[in-house]
């Protein structure tokens, strides 16, 4: 579903603080499975997680999608892409206070086109899959750091995209918490989703819902 060809990532390039954050990528990964990429801080798995997700592009290499390679495409063709294709849960949420969970929910679904009405119906079905009905019209912050989690993967899964991806996702939760999510990464890969996460938590690398793990170093993939 995903192939990466010879991916190089700088920082910086051409000035004194130049860095190479990804050395020479070649990875494929599959449809409907979890990976995990683990390694130090520093590794890449981060900046690889953006790649393919068409936050960055690749400085060399090649990014294909489904077949296609996405590496240089327009940016307004990588933004259809991103926004049709991928879910982002994101370490610290990124939740909009003020906002209720709703709100916050259907915001990505507004610039699809789809009305409001039928983005409400699906993110209530989302905040019942995810045990979140009651705390549907509560502000963002007035919530549990697991209840912020959860409305930031049904904010993910509002375009009803086919590739998760979640950087660090239990960085911020204790241990029940995180069981917790790796249980919701199941229901994901049930329904057919594509999963990519980073994680340092053995919780994660470790646990049945997680079909492969990929450590990184230095840019550079350590067992792929």
């Amino acid at each position: 579903m995903i192939e990466l060809t010879q991916i190089k990532k700088a920082f910086n390039q051409g000035r004194p603080n130049e860095y190479w954050a990804l050395n020479g990528i070649d990875l494929s990964l599959e449809r409907g499975k979890v990976t995990a990429f683990c390694g130090p801080s520093g590794s890449g798995k981060t900046t690889l997680l953006t790649l393919v997700g068409c936050l960055s592009r690749p400085t060399s290499g090649r990014v294909r999608f489904k077949g296609e390679d996405i590496s240089g495409l327009p940016e307004r063709f990588l933004t259809d892409i991103r926004r049709q294709s991928f879910g982002f849960v994101f370490q610290q949420f990124n939740l909009i206070k003020g906002l209720s969970a709703l709100e916050n929910v259907i915001l990505p679904g507004f610039p699809t086109g789809r009305p409001r009405a039928e983005l409400i119906a699906a993110a209530h079905i989302l905040f019942e899959q995810l045990k979140l009905t009651h705390r549907a019209n509560a502000r963002v912050e007035w919530l549990s750091g697991g209840e912020q989690q959860r409305v930031a993967i049904a904010r993910a899964l509002i375009n009803n995209p086919e590739v998760i991806i979640a950087d660090e996702p239990t960085a911020n939760l204790d241990t029940v918490l995180s069981r917790e999510f790796m249980a919701i990464l199941e229901g994901f890969t049930a329904a057919g989703k594509t999963v990519l996460l980073t994680s340092h938590d053995p919780l994660v690398v470790e646990s049945t819902a997680v079909h492969r793990v990929i450590g990184m170093r230095d840019g550079c993939l350590v067992d792929a």
